[in-house]
């Protein structure tokens, strides 16, 4: 099997106290397909219920972190993705959201559920070679996995609406400037650093980091539950419509979409 035609995987690897996760799709951009968010949702939810680990660092492998979902797999007239498993950690972190801290590495094309996923974490790293964007709009849909409040609650009001209108491109030193990413490093080293982080991390007594993760996500617990409840109605407004259809087929098809606000 070669590299171009071989399925993407998610990769764990025990590291001391550190749980690595890597993302391995690079052929195809790390696009995500069904089985490998399967794959991050039983990696995260390893990580969290085992208690040797105390901090976990996802990665990519190749020149970039993720294009995002493979569309045709999940949205596609043969898609039947159901969603992660019951009781899983939900990589999104709508659902069961990990207690115990997560750093994420991020490089080259970091678009749609890329950015959505180093949210659902707590601490990110980014290549000076990093692009960022969420174009789920551009597509006729909408995020779908948290962008709509972890942006917000990351950026800023002003910033995250720029970003989520905009549709745009923008770089790592844009994202640092707006707290999406807390660091940048040149491109190679952000697992290495991600890693020298969670050392640091690894060095506190991890009952403490834990309770303080949770203290934290309690503050938030109300809004973002509110926001997390109208995914549904979002779901059901945006995902039928032409203008939908008109997206993923301009995907397919490589082409600028059309849009009719229908």
């Amino acid at each position: 099997m070669t590299e171009q035609t071989r399925a993407g995987e998610v990769r764990t690897q025990a590291d001391g106290r550190i749980f690595r996760i890597t993302i391995d799709n690079a052929a195809k951009r790390n696009a995500f397909s069904p089985e490998m968010m399967n794959q991050l949702s039983d990696a995260l939810t390893r990580y969290d219920s085992d208690d040797q680990f105390w901090v976990a660092v996802i990665g990519a492998e190749g020149e970039h972190f993720t294009a995002g979902l493979d569309m045709p797999k999940f949205f596609g007239p043969t898609a039947n993705w159901k969603g992660v498993p019951e009781g899983n950690v939900d990589p999104f972190g709508l659902r069961r959201r990990c207690r115990k801290p997560v750093v994420t590495a991020v490089q080259g094309i970091t678009y749609t559920i890329g950015i959505e996923l180093m949210l659902a974490g707590d601490i990110v790293v980014a290549a000076d070679n990093a692009r960022f964007c969420q174009m789920e709009s551009k597509r006729g849909i909408a995020p779908l996995g948290g962008a709509h409040f972890r942006f917000l609650s990351r950026t800023g009001w002003g910033n995250a609406m720029y970003h989520l209108m905009l549709c745009d491109e923008f770089t790592a030193a844009r994202a640092l400037q707006i707290g999406l990413v807390q660091e940048v490093v040149p491109f190679g080293q952000q697992v290495e650093r991600a890693l020298a982080i969670a050392r640091l991390i690894a060095a506190n007594a991890p009952l403490g980091i834990q309770v303080t993760k949770e203290a934290a996500l309690k503050y938030i617990e109300v809004g973002e539950a509110a926001s997390i409840a109208m995914l549904p109605a979002i779901r059901e407004r945006v995902m039928g419509t032409e203008d939908a259809k008109e997206g993923i087929r301009s995907f397919i098809e490589r082409r600028a979409a059309v849009f009719q606000g229908r």
